[in-house]
């Protein structure tokens, strides 16, 4: 298996794990901090929330509309959560209580697109995946991070980005 198909970024983010794990396991909101701009919504059926072995849909567009289905595959309830899709990706989130530099308690979340189980992984490199997905993670930490400094709680998991 090589390294070259895990992409894994880190950042810390000043709020709870817990508060966070709600965020990722809430599928109406992996639009509004969704960094490749691709996922568009969630499917209105499916768990509100996910768990171990949920299966979830989702909304996306790559210059086309199309429509996605995920299982979730690892769970530990504010920890670890990662969900993949047909073709074999997988979507993990690890989070880990940690302290800023001004010794603020936050969390340490590393998100990782792992493609080592996936055949054909010629085919992402071509495609351009292995240069995009570093940046697009970035992006969505930055944007979960944003989510949480705005976010006391999660009243709107409508699959809305309208804030009050």
């Amino acid at each position: 298996m090589s390294a070259r198909y895990l992409v894994s970024r880190s950042r810390y983010i000043p709020a709870a794990p817990e508060a966070i794990f709600d965020v990722l396991a809430t599928p109406a909101l992996h639009s509004v901090i969704d960094g490749s701009d691709t996922v568009k919504g969630a499917q209105s059926r499916g768990p509100r929330r996910l768990y171990l072995g949920a299966r979830f849909g989702m909304h996306m567009n790559m210059r086309v509309n199309y429509k996605i289905l995920n299982s979730v595959c690892e769970f530990e309830e504010g920890r670890r959560i990662a969900w993949r899709h047909f073709y074999g990706h997988v979507w993990r989130y690890l989070l880990e209580p940690s302290s800023g530099a001004d010794g603020t308690a936050g969390t340490l979340v590393t998100e990782q697109w792992d493609a080592r189980q996936v055949r054909g992984k010629s085919l992402l490199r071509l495609a351009g995946y292995l240069r995009r997905h570093p940046g697009n993670l970035e992006q969505t930490l930055a944007k979960l991070d944003a989510y949480m400094a705005g976010s006391a709680d999660l009243g709107n998991v409508d699959g809305s980005t309208k804030r009050d």
